[in-house]
């Protein structure tokens, strides 16, 4: 399956001042496939190495030398000849092995020839638990659940990638029809790779279902074997009230939604664990929306989204028919997947972007992003009926701003509005971007 980190690695790989690269991820979001065939297309000679089930790799790793022993014991366990230029070596559940991640500071500074990547499932966690980070040493690159546009090439759609690339929104509107149904597809497999493979394989919508649940039991398996014991509990309350807080009015986390009198210095712990994880992203509230937004981040306010809408539609058992056969996904749930959908969305563009709030006022902005030098207020709607006071309230204090709303109607530009479809919403703001 084609994914578009893959003109990054390429980028990675000709660059004159290369160094080694650390392909960062959550779980099964893909990173093993992608690097194989980055490797098989790119490279003459593979030399794979897995940490977490190759002892003796860990221990040529941990007994620091020269890293031309390192690279003569790697040839001698791999059985490959490994060369400069030609060669990538790949370095898989590198977490396991604390000592490799500090050893491509060597590899940066006496064997640039060499092509390494490493990469790791929770190596944000590792990170965070004292491992020396090779810093100004290393390129890095993040793999997230497959998008949209992703989704559209696995489905063998690359015209209708192309039309959203194009922004022509003629074409784009006369074919809203084509694109909100694989919308629809695309909220109930979501974007991890096992699932997205089964649909398009025909596998059958409950084979796909199957399989996100087999993800979620392998992420609730890693809470109780890598997270430490006393945050367990509370690291799984998290992850199951996320949902249910999403689809209130007010998708601000509540602390007291999981637990009675639950106060933050009890789950912040819990929450850094998800977020270091890849499995959560946290949206911070910014008090104005101004340039820069950074300069008005309110820590204290904020909403979390898990990394996947296919995988929140298995944690919650929403029933294919509410998905792929009418609009209920986009009416009900207070808009919950939509807002999912557009933060994953937005995750993937490295855009900075929030949510924006009044305390003690009805007025919520759902995103504020910014891009280059403006920024923009975002209001997402689920459905095509796009009434509502916020927005148009916050604008007339603020007519300097221009809005963006993103739902399910086609494109139409007003002078403070721009209206854009949920398919197109992301390529629109790359264009914005470039």
């Amino acid at each position: 399956m084609e994914r578009t980190l893959y003109k990054s690695l390429i980028n990675w790989k000709i660059k004159e001042d290369r160094k080694p690269l650390i392909l960062n991820g959550a779980r099964q979001v893909g990173k093993t496939y992608l690097i194989n065939e980055f490797a098989r297309n790119e490279y003459k000679k593979f030399a794979f190495f897995s940490l977490d089930r190759q002892p003796l790799v860990r221990e040529v790793l941990e007994h620091r030398g020269d890293t031309d022993k390192i690279i003569r014991n790697l040839s001698a366990l791999s059985e490959i000849d490994i060369t400069p230029h030609d060669t990538l070596i790949f370095l898989d559940e590198i977490q396991d092995c604390p000592k490799a991640l500090e050893s491509l500071k060597f590899f940066c500074e006496d064997a640039p020839d060499y092509h390494i990547v490493v990469a790791g499932s929770l190596l944000g966690i590792s990170l965070h638990n004292g491992i020396s980070f090779p810093v100004g040493k290393v390129d890095m690159l993040r793999l997230y659940p497959m998008s949209f546009e992703e989704f559209l090439l696995a489905m063998d759609k690359p015209k209708l990638v192309e039309e959203l690339k194009r922004g022509d929104w003629e074409i784009i509107n006369a074919l809203s029809d084509v694109y909100k149904d694989l919308l629809r597809q695309y909220y109930y497999v979501g974007g991890m790779p096992s699932a997205v493979l089964a649909f398009v394989q025909n596998m059958g919508l409950n084979e796909v279902r199957a399989r996100q649940k087999q993800i979620l039991f392998d992420y609730s398996r890693d809470f109780s074997k890598h997270a430490p014991s006393s945050q367990v509990p509370r690291i799984q309350m998290v992850w199951n009230s996320i949902p249910s807080q999403l689809a209130k009015d007010n998708k601000k986390f509540i602390y007291g939604a999981m637990k009675k009198g639950g106060r933050a210095n009890e789950f912040e712990l819990a929450i850094q664990w998800l977020i270091d994880a890849g499995l959560i992203y946290k949206v911070n509230r910014v008090n104005s929306i101004k340039m820069p937004l950074k300069f008005y981040e309110d820590f204290s306010a904020f909403k979390l989204f898990v990394l996947d809408v296919g995988l929140m539609g298995a944690m919650v058992d929403v029933p294919a028919s509410s998905i792929l056969i009418n609009d209920q996904i986009f009416s009900e749930y207070k808009g919950a997947f939509t807002e999912l959908f557009v933060c994953c969305q937005l995750t993937t563009t490295a855009i900075p972007f929030y949510y924006h709030s009044v305390d003690n006022s009805t007025i919520e902005i759902d995103f504020a992003i910014q891009l280059a030098d403006k920024v923009y207020p975002v209001e997402v709607k689920a459905e095509e009926n796009v009434h509502a006071k916020s927005l148009k309230t916050f604008m007339a204090k603020n007519p300097d701003l221009e809005a963006i709303r993103i739902s399910m109607k086609n494109h139409i530009k007003q002078d403070w509005l721009e209206c854009i479809p949920l398919y197109a919403f992301t390529e629109e703001i790359e264009r914005r971007i470039n």
